[in-house]
C-alpha cells in the first residue's frame, strides 16, 4: 500500500503457526490489565480497529470476568481498576445477572466485570490481508518454507526458500530488506543469519467443545493459571488454556492431561462441560519474547508486548529486522511498527493507512445486510455464507447453479468451496482455513469426500484423493485426545464410513473364500437359496462390489 514490492514466503499453509491455533479472542485488553498494562492498552486500541477494518472477521460477544467464591476480592478490584486506567469499558455485574447473561454459568458465581471482548477468525482475517496484499502487488508463496538467509560482505541480501511441494526446487529471493515475521520460528531463521533471536515458545492446549454453551468470553478473575477461558467462536466455543515452555516450535508433546484439565478447571465456571461433548483438541505455540536480562522463569510472567530488533543496530547486521513477541489482537499495530521501520530505511515516505482502510469483504457496512435481504435471512445457509464472504457475496454465490451444501455442520455451500479452490489450489486444509469446511461437529465424517469431489476434474484423480486424505488425516490429529463417551462413537461411525464407502482403511476386497452373504439379507445361505428358488452360489453376482471390511 506504500509502494514497496513485497513478497511474502509461508513455510505451510497461510496461518501455518500461532496464527491458526490461537483459541479465537479478540482481546479487550482486560487479561493483561494488572500484570502486563502496555499489552493491555495495545489490546483495546487495536480491538477498536479491527472492529472497523474487519468486521466481516469479529463477532463482538462481549466478555465476562467471573469471581467465585475462593477468588479474592483484591484481585478483583485490581483488575476493575487495571481495566479503567488502560481506556478499557469495564462495568461490575452482580452475579444474578452475569447468570441472566449466561445461564449455564455456576451458581455461586458471586459478581463480573464487564468487558468488550470479542471472538475473531484468525483463518478468515489472515487471508484477508493476503488478499488486500496481493490486490495492491505483493507475492503470496504458501509451501515455500526458507532454508537459507543469504549473507555477503556482512549483510543480509535475501533468502533460499524451497519449492518442493510444488516441484520447482529451491529458489533465491533478492530483497533490499527481509523481515523476519516468524514468530516462534523467529529465533530459527535468526540463527540462519548468525544472530540470535531469544524467542522462548510456550505450548498451550485449546479444546473445542461440540456446540456454543455460552455466548458471550468467559475469563476466571483470578491471578495467571491454566484453563481459564471459554470462547464462543461461530457453532463452537473453544476452552484455554495451557502454558508450559518447550524447546522445539514444530516438536511437543501433545498429552491427555492437558485436555483432561481443560474440562475439569473450567466446568466449576460452567457445570454443563462435565456433561458436553468435546470434538477435537488442538496445540499452539506462542512466541513469546523479553528482553535479555529479565530472566523469567515462568513463561506466564513474560509480557505480551511485541519488540522491533534491528540488527544492523543490535548485531552490526544491516538488511534484516525481525519483529517477536505480541498477540494476534496486536498484528496490525506490530505490521504497521515494521512497515515503519522499513520505509524509513528504504527512504518511502508513503503514510501507514491500514488502521482505516477496510479489508477485502469489509468494505461496506451495508453490504451485508443487503447481501443478506438478497439471499433471504430465513436460510440459514444464506446467512451463514453472506457472514463469512461479507461484500464478496454476490460474486461468489452467483458462480454455481445449482449451488448445494457440501458442509452440513456449518453450513459452507459449493460456491465457497470452488471459490477458496481457487485462491489455493487442490490444497483442502486450506480450502478449510477459507471457509470452515469439515470443521464443525463432524470433523469432515459427511464432508471430507464431498470437497474432494470438487478438486477434480481441475485436478487428476490422484491429486483429489492425496487432497483428501490430507484433509482426513488432519482433522483426525485433533480428535484423538478425546475418544471417549459420544466422541468415541462419532469417531468410529466417521471411520466406519469412510472406510466402507472409500475404503480409507485401505482393506483388500475379498476375493475368493466362502462369505455367508445371505446372511446380509437377514438369513442363512442355504435359506436365501430356497427362497429364490436358485441352486446357484449366492455371493456370485455380489463379490465383485464386496469392500472389505
Amino acid at each position: 500500500m506504500r509502494g514497496v514490492d513485497v513478497t511474502l514466503v509461508e513455510q505451510g499453509n497461510l496461518t501455518h503457526g500461532t496464527t491458526g491455533r490461537m483459541h479465537g479472542l479478540l482481546h479487550s485488553g482486560g487479561r493483561y490489565a494488572v500484570s502486563d498494562r502496555a499489552s493491555a492498552r495495545e489490546c483495546i486500541e487495536e480491538n477498536r480497529v479491527l472492529r472497523e477494518i474487519a468486521s466481516h472477521c469479529v463477532e463482538m460477544t462481549g466478555g465476562l470476568f467471573v469471581k467465585r467464591p475462593e477468588d479474592t476480592e483484591e484481585y478483583f478490584r485490581k483488575k476493575l481498576e487495571g481495566c479503567r486506567a488502560c481506556d478499557i469499558p469495564a462495568e461490575v455485574v452482580s452475579g444474578e445477572e452475569a447468570r441472566r447473561i449466561e445461564p449455564y454459568l455456576a451458581e455461586d458465581v458471586d459478581k463480573a466485570i464487564r468487558v468488550p471482548d470479542g471472538a475473531v477468525d484468525p483463518f478468515r482475517l489472515c487471508v484477508a490481508n493476503a488478499t488486500a496484499a496481493e490486490n495492491h502487488g505483493a507475492r503470496i508463496e504458501t509451501h515455500a518454507p526458507v532454508t537459507d538467509v543469504v549473507v555477503e560482505a556482512g549483510e543480509v541480501v535475501g533468502v533460499e526458500v524451497s519449492h518442493e511441494e510444488s516441484g520447482r526446487g529451491t529458489e533465491r529471493i533478492e530483497a533490499d530488506h527481509v523481515v523476519n515475521a516468524t514468530g516462534a520460528w523467529a529465533g530459527q531463521v535468526g540463527e540462519m543469519a548468525g544472530v540470535e533471536v531469544a524467542v522462548r515458545p510456550s505450548k498451550g492446549v485449546m479444546t473445542i467443545m461440540n456446540v456454543r454453551q455460552v455466548d458471550t468470553v468467559i475469563n476466571r478473575c483470578q491471578p495467571k493459571g491454566d484453563a481459564d477461558i471459554v470462547v464462543p467462536h461461530e457453532t463452537t466455543c473453544i476452552l484455554g488454556t495451557t502454558d508450559e515452555e518447550v524447546d522445539d516450535p514444530e516438536d511437543y508433546p501433545e498429552e491427555q492431561w492437558e485436555v483432561d484439565r481443560m474440562i475439569e478447571e473450567l466446568s466449576e465456571l460452567l457445570p454443563v462441560l462435565r456433561e458436553a461433548r468435546s470434538i477435537r483438541s488442538f496445540w499452539g505455540v506462542r512466541p513469546l519474547y523479553e528482553p535479555p536480562g529479565v530472566g523469567s522463569e515462568d513463561p506466564t510472567d513474560i509480557t505480551r508486548d511485541f519488540f522491533l530488533l534491528d540488527h544492523a543496530e543490535r548485531d552490526d547486521l544491516p538488511g534484516m529486522t525481525s519483529i517477536v513477541g505480541g498477540k494476534f489482537t496486536t498484528y496490525r499495530m506490530m505490521a504497521e511498527s515494521i512497515s515503519d521501520h522499513v520505509c524509513d530505511l528504504l527512504g518511502v515516505d508513503a503514510e501507514c493507512r491500514t488502521a482505516a482502510v477496510p479489508l477485502p469483504g469489509s468494505e461496506r457496512e451495508a453490504t451485508l445486510d443487503e447481501a443478506m435481504d438478497r439471499y433471504g435471512l430465513r436460510s440459514p445457509v444464506g446467512k451463514r455464507s453472506a457472514e463469512r464472504l461479507g461484500s464478496r457475496t454476490d460474486e461468489v454465490l452467483a458462480r454455481c447453479d445449482p449451488n448445494p451444501v457440501l458442509c452440513e455442520c456449518e453450513a459452507v455451500t459449493r460456491a465457497e468451496v470452488r471459490d477458496a479452490l481457487d485462491q489455493s489450489g487442490p490444497d483442502l486444509n486450506a480450502v478449510r482455513i477459507r471457509t470452515r469446511a469439515s470443521m464443525g461437529n463432524c470433523q469432515g465424517g459427511f464432508c471430507c469426500h464431498r470437497m474432494g469431489a470438487e478438486v477434480y476434474p481441475g485436478h487428476d484423480a490422484e491429486t483429489a484423493r492425496e487432497a483428501t486424505e490430507e484433509l482426513y488425516q488432519e482433522r483426525w490429529k485433533g480428535v484423538r485426545h478425546g475418544l471417549w463417551g459420544e466422541q468415541l462413537s462419532q469417531t468410529m461411525l466417521n471411520h466406519m464410513l469412510h472406510a466402507t464407502t472409500m475404503n480409507r482403511d485401505a482393506e483388500t476386497a475379498v476375493a475368493d473364500g466362502d462369505v455367508d452373504f445371505g446372511a446380509f439379507d437377514g438369513g442363512s445361505e442355504s435359506e436365501s437359496e430356497s427362497e429364490s428358488g436358485s441352486d446357484s452360489d449366492p455371493g456370485t453376482d455380489r463379490r465383485g462390489t464386496a469392500h472389505g471390511d
